[in-house]
């Protein structure tokens, strides 16, 4: 126990706590004062842990050191029987418990900042399954379990850029490097216009010197210009030379073949014999005396109250061999093929 209160004692006094403790000292503290140095030390890990001890509840102080220690994994010796005694060593500040403690967690304050500081973002909240079922507390927990995982990468790929080999006493030696070379630059600066000031004529001389500088950095400019340009007219070229290509292989092609198949119907349609206006006349006059010999006979079988179809069928028939002759069809094909109201791309009936 003694060899324990010593390393207590010097640890306490050294930074960043410096209390100023020797051995008797530190023993003889009153409870509430040797709660408040492990509450002090528990802060150094756990900065949110900063608090005054007298301004809160036992029992709430020994909840919050007990949550604390759960986190940073500190497993008091013993069974059950001494967890509660554990417990209520905490609550009134026993020795027997808070020395242990304090042994423990001055031994290794900075591998339990780290835990403490990771288990701000990797102990998982637990949500009752019954509000899991609304939508948005599901996405919104979903959300936060892709973000934990998020971090850890982020923090394991922080670890693997600590320990790989760059450290501050390195970039210091190299920002020091740096600045000695920057002296040795600015130095030879120096000697180098007190040469060129004994020249004769130095100033129209640095002048020119100014100049040319100016002109090859613009010469450099237009040299960049110009390469752009150049890949600029290559790209519109590809450009040019992807449509024609679709042009010839695939547009073109097709418009000649409608073409064909246009011609192909159009001679079949001169290839039918002439039809002149007596013809049509002639035709006309036949449907028209068809139409009215229907149109009677219609008449006649309504006020008989009899079926009609029986002997119009032979009418419409006569009808429709008349209309669909095939010079009279001819001429409704053409009629029909350039119709501005049909679409050129309709392929075109047959005229037989």
């Amino acid at each position: 126990m003694s060899d324990q209160i010593k390393f207590i004692v010097d640890s306490l006094n050294k930074e960043p706590f410096r209390k100023n403790y020797n051995l008797i000292t530190f023993d003889s503290l009153e409870p509430m004062q040797l709660l408040q140095v492990l509450n002090d030390v528990l802060a150094e890990i756990d900065p949110k842990q900063l608090v005054d001890i007298r301004e809160e509840m036992p029992e709430q102080t020994a909840k919050r050191m007990l949550n604390l220690l759960g986190i940073l994994k500190y497993k008091p010796s013993g069974n059950a029987t001494d967890m509660s005694t554990f417990r209520q060593g905490l609550v009134i500040g026993s020795k027997p418990v808070i020395y242990p403690v304090l042994h423990w967690l001055l031994q290794r304050p900075n591998e339990l900042k780290k835990r403490a500081y990771l288990a701000r973002f990797l102990i998982k909240l637990e949500v009752p399954t019954e509000f899991l079922q609304d939508e948005t507390v599901a996405d919104t927990n979903k959300q936060y379990e892709e973000l934990m995982e998020t971090f850890k990468t982020l923090h394991k790929e922080y670890e693997q850029l600590k320990t790989s080999g760059f450290s501050t006493a390195e970039i210091r030696k190299d920002i020091s490097a740096m600045e000695e070379e920057k002296d040795q630059l600015i130095k030879r600066v120096e000697h180098l216009k007190k040469r060129v000031e004994t020249v004769q004529n130095h100033q129209w001389m640095l002048k020119i010197a100014r100049q040319l500088r100016v002109e090859k950095e613009r010469e450099e400019y237009l040299a960049q210009q110009k390469q752009e340009q150049k890949n600029q007219l290559m790209k519109r070229l590809e450009e040019e030379i992807k449509f024609n290509l679709y042009m010839v292989t695939e547009k073109f092609p097709k418009e000649i073949e409608n073409k064909k198949k246009e011609l192909h119907f159009l001679q079949k349609v001169v290839s039918e014999p002439a039809m002149g206006h007596s013809d049509l006349l002639e035709l006309e006059s036949k449907i028209n005396e068809i139409n009215t010999e229907v149109n009677q006979l219609i008449e006649k079988k309504v006020m008989r109250n009899e079926p009609i179809e029986g002997k119009l069928s032979l009418y419409r028939q006569q009808r429709q061999n008349l209309t669909l002759s095939p010079r009279l069809k001819c001429c409704g094909v053409i009629m029909a093929h350039y119709s501005p109201k049909l679409d050129s791309s309709d392929p075109p009936t047959s005229a037989s």
